[in-house]
């Protein structure tokens, strides 16, 4: 039996370009991710790491904890006294649209809510306060699908290309 994503009344496909995903991952830096664990064992954990290795700075936002991977730790969005590009979501859907008027009060540039999170009210109101969405991904993924970073593991990433970067020898 095949589950779909938690989701809030309208259901529609959710469309991200690659060029569009790229360029987010390429113009923010700074991540506020809300709901980030302490448990290594985590996904927000796991992904947190990966995203702060590959040159990002992660501002957890958990009221749980003082510090988590070596950044202090904040109640709310609210709370950061520095800008954010990115409000990182790992939450359910329907705990989504408060954190999105918090990411509208802060200026940040994109909302992005993890895999399985769709809530499309929430991401409406974002896009018409002038920010940018993304909806049912997960960053790290996404980062080492168009970065190189995808190990033996591998991901489902519903992109099949035959691009191979060029390889210049001597």
């Amino acid at each position: 039996m095949a589950m779909e994503p938690a989701s809030c009344s309208l259901k529609t496909e959710i469309v991200i370009d690659i060029p569009t995903l790229r360029r987010i991952l390429l113009e923010t830096r700074v991540i506020a991710s809300v709901g980030l664990s302490a448990n290594w064992y985590r996904p927000s954990y796991f992904a947190a790491k990966y995203l702060q290795e590959h040159g990002y700075r992660v501002i957890p936002v958990n009221p749980k904890y003082k510090e988590i991977l070596g950044e202090k730790c904040y109640a709310t969005l609210l709370d950061i006294p520095e800008r954010v590009d990115v409000v990182q979501l790992f939450q359910r859907a329907e705990r989504v649209p408060p954190f999105v008027e918090d990411a509208i009060k802060i200026s940040a540039k994109v909302v992005w809510m993890q895999l399985g999170v769709i809530n499309e009210e929430a991401a409406a109101r974002a896009r018409d306060a002038g920010l940018e969405v993304v909806m049912d991904r997960c960053m790290k993924i996404e980062h080492a699908r168009l970065f190189g970073g995808l190990n033996f593991i591998g991901v489902n990433t519903r992109v099949i290309s035959s691009k191979r970067k060029k390889v210049i020898t001597n």
